[in-house]
């Protein structure tokens, strides 16, 4: 990445830096390399739930302390939990470089976790499950993870259950942060109106003394093929069907990335064109890719009615086949376009700078420079999409999971057959 630099300390934690000479404000974050995939049986949410609770209070400093003071200096303050890390990080003018330093680091290494905080924050996180489940084109997602996935961490909800929520313990929270919460398995990222040599420095006066980390033992996970189906009185259909891919180190991954963005990433798209615009099937549909560390997928959503769910699957379907016999030259260079321009608009950003170099040093331990990542996409043909799709078609079974009302939605294996041409 371009101006990016990494130290190790001794302790092994890594501190690296995107300075951005046009910045005039910075980002600056503590990554946790562990979430939801890394939890016991006993711990699904616990990684959200900890994440919830970094900010609720330390040994010297209250919870409306710690939100004051990143207020009074005009700051931005936030975390978040996926399947693979936990962040907390801060939006700064430079001059408070030093205050985000130590209340992020007060927060990850002297949490109070006070009995009333946690119960107080249970309940949000129950409120926050509640409405997740509410909401269709939610949690729709977490039904085709455990299509996907069955009982891997993968296919567990990243907000866990009520009933995990309900049974965790400040010494539950604790066994999972003094796991994982150390020096080899902490990042500690900056990005905008920073310079490494100090921002190295001060990272170390304040963190040098890190205890180690566990080192996450993740198990690669097996494709289910399942099919989850949730009966609602609903006005649409909102459906997720997928198929299995591979990890964000496989380097067929930038031929994935123009695929989704060619099949259905944009209102030019192959699904948006086909699907919506041809044939009004629907009003939102999309593809995405989702690559972790070890294995991925490949996905579209879609909302759309009853009676019409099935002719859209088929359509789907026969275009992702389409694709896998032959991709257009015009729409292989819009694709890269696409993606060209998204890479250097969110290098503009210091916020999306700072977690892109955070997420290339987890995944490849090293930065990795923005020429590379344009010349890894111009170097993609119609060949290589092609191949892509054809592999994920033939590779297992598709996986679907749908919210709305009763219907017969097409079977996993007539499905397959349409992906495949054979229907």
């Amino acid at each position: 990445m371009n101006g990016a630099e990494v130290t190790t300390l001794p302790s092994g934690l890594r501190v690296a830096t995107r300075s951005m000479p046009h910045a005039r404000s910075l980002s600056v974050g503590l990554w946790v390399l562990a979430g939801a995939r890394d939890e016991r049986d006993n711990e699904t949410g616990i990684a959200h739930m900890l994440e919830h609770m970094a900010f609720k209070g330390t040994k010297s400093r209250s919870a409306r302390d710690i939100a004051t003071e990143v207020e009074n200096a005009g700051g931005y303050m936030n975390a978040h939990t996926s399947r693979e890390e936990t962040a907390y990080y801060l939006r700064l003018l430079p001059e408070y470089l030093d205050m985000g330093i130590d209340i992020l680091s007060d927060i990850l290494t002297n949490p109070t976790m006070p009995d009333d905080e946690i119960e107080r924050e249970r309940g949000v996180i129950i409120q926050e499950i509640g409405q997740s489940q509410d909401t269709p084109d939610d949690i729709v997602f977490d039904m085709f993870a455990e299509a996907a996935y069955g009982g891997h961490t993968l296919g567990r909800p990243i907000l866990g259950s009520v009933d995990s929520v309900s049974g965790f313990t400040r010494t539950d929270l604790r066994g999972f942060m003094d796991r994982y919460y150390g020096a080899g398995q902490m990042l500690a990222i900056a990005s905008g109106a920073v310079a490494h040599d100090d921002f190295v420095r001060k990272i170390e006066n304040r963190l040098g003394a890190l205890a180690p980390a566990e080192t996450t033992q993740r198990k690669a996970p097996e494709w289910q093929g399942g099919r989850r189906v949730d009966v609602r009185d609903l006005e649409q259909t909102h459906i997720v069907l997928g198929l299995p891919s591979f990890g964000a180190r496989d380097p067929r991954r930038y031929a994935m990335m123009v695929l989704s963005t060619l099949f259905g990433g944009g209102m030019s798209s192959r699904l948006f064109q086909e699907v919506r615009e041809k044939r009004g099937l629907c009003y939102s549909i999309f593809s995405f890719a989702s690559m972790y560390a070890d294995s991925g997928h490949f996905g579209i959503y879609a909302g759309t009615s009853a009676d019409q769910v099935n002719e859209m699957l088929s359509v789907s379907a026969a275009e992702l086949a389409d694709l896998a016999g032959g991709v257009g030259a015009e729409e292989l260079d819009r694709a890269k376009a696409q993606l060209r321009a998204s890479l250097v608009m969110a290098r503009e950003s210091v916020a999306g700078s700072g977690e892109a170099l955070a997420r290339q040093i987890t995944l490849f331990g090293a930065p990795v420079d923005d020429a590379d990542v344009l010349d890894g996409i111009a170097a993609i043909d119609g060949n290589m999409v092609s191949a892509v799709a054809g592999e994920m078609i033939a590779t297992q079974a598709p996986v679907i999971a749908a919210v709305g009302p009763d219907s017969s939605i097409l079977d996993n294996a007539s499905l397959a057959d349409r992906l495949a041409g054979r229907a």
